[in-house]
């Protein structure tokens, strides 16, 4: 009798999850030449349902989280490339206009569009611009070099390049699945090197992190049919309208902490009709809602790192509300990490909560 060996190749990285994070660092190991297979299900849609919005500073405060100047800087080339490469539009470059409630809320635009980093994303004009059914007696403030992903397009898009290289398993992890072994892991007759996991909420049901404190955050957003509504940016008021043309707008979104479904609720619906209208002055009909569960975590920074008992297991998570913003630099980080052995620093390094 002749026995027969099949040798699988041996990737160099099975990555959970094919949202945001789990694209991020797919993109990341394929500009480096490294093998991998991604498995994603969709279960966490939190990057399907996203505003998807690229801005770096944080209205309500008028200040930026910290090295978001040089995020801005990673992601514009980064998504760019892979529009190019799969031939697919995803990311739009649309100003953010901030409508002014107050003399008091220019003033402050003004204060803070002087401070180093902050005035080249602050416009120093006030933008008096009349839209139809959008009244702003004290105008707007531009924010620049904004826009948002159509996350939904990007997802499908690199979805579809990854199974036409036979690099995507759809169907649910199964944690039971994964063997680990001293310098490789293997899981349903596919063996790496490492395991990424890049899951979002979904980490709550993973063994191997269940003593993170990402507890994750509802979000929901309306998508609206309004022709007497004519924009060409996207407004930031008490809710930001974001315009996806033929006459529909993405309106959003809402915090929930208590929920943790995906399942949209009339509370949400309510809530967001009732902000709406307080800006707005035309008719509208509600076409959809969206709801998701954002990854986010108790100091609302990232979650990266090596797991500290298996050296192949390393986790990409956190990104919270600014994932299209974060999920690229954050791939890259832990990806040197782990390839050249560049340590992560420690706000975003998952050993401060372990």
């Amino acid at each position: 009798m002749v026995r027969v060996f099949y040798f699988y190749p041996m990737k160099d990285f099975i990555i959970v999850g094919g949202g945001i994070a789990g694209i991020s660092f797919a993109e990341t190991a394929f500009r480096a030449g490294k093998t991998f297979t991604v498995v994603s299900d969709d279960s966490q849609n939190s990057s399907l349902v996203a505003g998807g919005l690229y801005n770096p500073v944080i209205l309500k405060r008028l200040n930026m989280p910290q090295d978001a100047v040089a995020h801005m800087a990673f992601i514009k080339p980064f998504y760019k490339s892979i529009e190019e490469r799969l031939k697919i539009r995803f990311d739009v470059h649309m100003p953010i206009y901030r409508k002014f409630a107050s003399v008091e809320e220019q003033n402050n635009w003004f204060a803070a569009a002087d401070k180093p980093g902050l005035d080249q994303f602050l416009s120093l004009n006030i933008i008096h611009k009349n839209y139809p059914c959008l009244p702003s007696p004290y105008g707007f403030g531009e924010v620049m070099h904004t826009g948002y992903l159509d996350t939904a397009a990007l997802v499908s898009g690199y979805h579809n390049f990854l199974r036409q290289s036979d690099s995507l398993i759809e169907e649910k992890f199964n944690h039971d699945a994964l063997v680990l072994h001293d310098d490789y892991l293997e899981y349903k007759g596919v063996m790496a090197t490492n395991i990424i996991f890049a899951e979002g909420f979904g980490i709550k049901k993973n063994p191997f992190f269940t003593n993170l404190p990402l507890n994750g955050t509802k979000g929901e957003m309306l998508i609206i049919e309004a022709p007497g509504l004519e924009l060409d940016v996207i407004i930031k008021a008490d809710v930001f309208i974001l315009p996806l043309g033929n006459t529909l707008f993405k309106v959003g979104a809402t915090y929930e902490w208590e929920d943790k479904t995906n399942i949209p609720t009339e509370a949400a619906r309510t809530e967001l009709c009732s902000r709406l209208e307080e800006i707005i002055t035309c008719d509208y009909q509600v076409v959809n809602q969206l709801a998701g569960i954002r990854p986010t975590t108790k100091d609302r920074k990232p979650l990266l790192g090596t797991h500290p008992n298996h050296k192949n297991v390393h986790l990409l998570n956190g990104l919270g509300t600014r994932g299209v913003m974060l999920g690229p630099p954050m791939a890259k980080e832990l990806f040197d990490s782990i390839i050249s052995g560049n340590p992560v620093r420690k706000e975003v390094n998952l050993e401060r909560f372990m």
